[in-house]
């Protein structure tokens, strides 16, 4: 199955689509929404909103952010030719990676922050070579601002975007205000509502932010998923590595970007996450980039299928509480 998702072709969205269907069919099934008190200000009210609708409403979304964010990451590894040849791999890795921790799949701020994320690092891989990149810096920006209303860490992920204005041109002052700008401006427009409302306060500007731990045990099933994800990576690490020098250099500086990103997105949740696993969330995109390696170098194809069937296994086995599996 694995050699579908191997090439480009136009029907393999449709396998897709398919494919993502069946791993994401719990989602249909309950109310697939999760609050946290670390939830932004944009997202209490969406969840207000569509938890009061038909119980799959909040599955039915979160199933069409997850298959938005798959394609966003696919079609940016394949656009700046970050593996060797154009593939639905990156798509289908984050699907599988999604569903690994079954909280990850759910409605969630998070998983809306995550969304907001990828477009803002897409828009940062295109700062390379851009004559003129000022309204792409400052959607940079809002991205990041928008995407800290839903999930306040995630404005951390400014660090990225100023990486990319240092690796990807040079640097210049008055693009750094544009960044900043951008990120303030959701922040301009809710005091404004704030103030029309006489509700304005000062704290309800600044995002409340704290060191946390989860301090309880893991459980046997985030130990898996926890194996599960770092053991492809570390496979697809070593293949990306020995790609490196057949690569432009512009997939070298965004696969210097994609790994900056996990780390940073390993690091973020520990400023908020109400102990909950869900914030890990965003690591998917920039882990889903290396596990699509993991899945096309080995030169023993069934390598990548032995692979594919454990994760694929483990996912099924999680879904639908296959008796070995303790929980």
């Amino acid at each position: 199955m694995i050699a579908l998702f191997k090439q480009k072709a136009p029907g393999t969205i449709a396998i897709l689509f398919i494919a993502g269907l069946l791993l994401k069919l719990p989602l249909f099934t309950q109310t697939a929404l999760l609050t946290a008190p670390t939830d932004g200000p944009m997202f209490r009210p969406l969840a207000d909103w569509i938890g009061r609708g038909y119980a799959a409403a909040p599955g039915a979304l979160a199933f069409v952010l997850l298959f938005a964010g798959a394609l966003i990451l696919n079609s940016a590894v394949n656009q700046y030719r970050m593996t060797s040849r154009q593939t639905f791999l990156p798509a289908l890795s984050y699907l599988l990676i999604t569903s690994l921790v079954p909280e990850w799949s759910f409605l969630s701020a998070p998983l809306c922050a995550a969304l907001l994320l990828e477009l803002a690092f897409v828009l940062t891989l295109r700062l390379y070579g851009a004559q003129n990149a000022s309204g792409r810096i400052f959607n940079i920006g809002l991205l990041t601002g928008l995407a800290g209303f839903f999930y306040p860490p995630a404005l951390l992920f400014g660090g990225i975007a100023l990486l990319g204005l240092m690796v990807l041109r040079p640097l210049r002052v008055n693009e750094l205000f544009l960044l900043l700008l951008g990120v303030l401006t959701p922040t301009y427009f809710y005091a404004i509502v704030l103030f029309l409302y006489d509700r304005l306060q000062w704290k309800m500007l600044v995002p409340q932010l704290h060191f946390e731990v989860i301090e309880r045990p893991a459980s046997y099933t985030v130990l898996g998923a926890i194996v599960l994800l770092v053991m492809p990576f570390l496979l697809g690490s070593y293949y990306v590595q020995a790609s490196l020098r057949k690569m432009l250099i512009q997939a070298r500086k965004n696969w210097s970007l994609v790994l900056f990103w996990l780390l940073l997105a390993v690091g973020i949740p520990f400023l908020g996450n109400s102990g909950q696993y869900t914030p890990w969330l965003l690591v998917a995109a920039p882990l889903a980039a290396f596990h699509a390696c993991a899945f096309l170098y080995p030169s023993r194809n069934w390598v990548s299928l032995l692979l594919f069937f454990v994760i694929l296994m483990y996912i099924l086995a999680l879904q639908y509480g296959i008796a070995m599996v303790r929980k």
